[in-house]
């Protein structure tokens, strides 16, 4: 964690997460644009922060777009803070970290991006992402998911559809691509979304890219937080065997 720290430990760089916070992607010419400091100096803060694991990259053509990725700081927050705060009878407890990288089309630019490590083998992380049983198991909010055909049809506790996600691509134990079909408000428009995997040694590095967004993808909020919530109940679940769910109950009961 030392690293994170470090990374942390400038106000510059800290600028830089908070830009992308409010707008994910952008390339070095558009964050050269809003710092008073060199295109090598904006340069160098980011590779500083690439290393930390605090944002990702994805090249589209000859640019590179920058995302913030927060899983890390969910880390230190897991290990220092949570344990303090949560409190079992109230909240269900997770742990995870995503990390990605995407070898899907380098033509496009996802709209939302996230990478992390679970400690694995590549069967059993290829079993979770398409075994609609698993799914229940580390889902942050649905109560059960059944397989109708290609798709994974996701339930809340009161019975209703939540979500319908329907495979497209199939790469045996490498990449699957879906649609995300939302079921919690009327009207709400389909997009996709691709799971990367790669195996590295003891771990897996899982990769997700969500695509087509009608709407700006915000760091802690809708999208961006189920995705962050789901996935790490899906490296809690895998590592320890343990299902659970992180559920944010108090803003629920607030």
């Amino acid at each position: 964690m030392d690293v994170i720290f470090k990374a942390l430990n400038d106000p510059a760089r800290r600028d830089m997460l908070d830009t992308l916070r409010k707008r994910d992607g952008q390339t070095l010419s558009e964050l050269e644009t809003r710092f008073d400091m060199t295109r090598f100096g904006v340069m160098k803060h980011l590779g500083v922060l690439e290393d930390a694991k605090l944002i990702t990259t994805k090249k589209v053509g000859r640019f590179k777009h920058h995302y913030l990725n927060a899983l890390p700081l969910q880390e230190v927050i897991d290990r220092w803070i949570e344990p303090l705060l949560a409190k079992p009878a109230a909240r269900d407890l997770l742990t995870l970290k995503s990390q990605l990288e995407g070898a899907a089309d380098m033509t496009e630019k996802p709209d939302f991006r996230m990478e992390t490590y679970i400690r694995c083998t590549q069967d059993a992380l290829w079993d979770a992402l398409t075994d609609a049983d698993a799914h229940a198991n580390f889902n942050f909010m649905a109560s059960r998911v059944e397989r109708d055909g290609n798709a994974l049809v996701y339930y809340t506790p009161d019975g209703s559809e939540m979500l319908v996600c329907t495979e497209t691509q199939l790469d045996p134990k490498t990449r699957i691509s879906s649609t995300f079909e939302p079921r919690w408000e009327t009207d709400a428009k389909p997009s996709r979304f691709d799971y990367i995997i790669a195996a590295e040694g003891d771990y897996c590095r899982l990769t997700l890219e969500h695509y087509d967004l009608s709407f700006p993808v915000v760091e802690g909020e809708g999208i961006a937080d189920g995705w962050v919530r789901t996935l790490a109940g899906l490296k809690t679940w895998l590592e320890t065997g343990e299902s659970v769910k992180y559920v944010n109950w108090g803003a629920e009961n607030g």
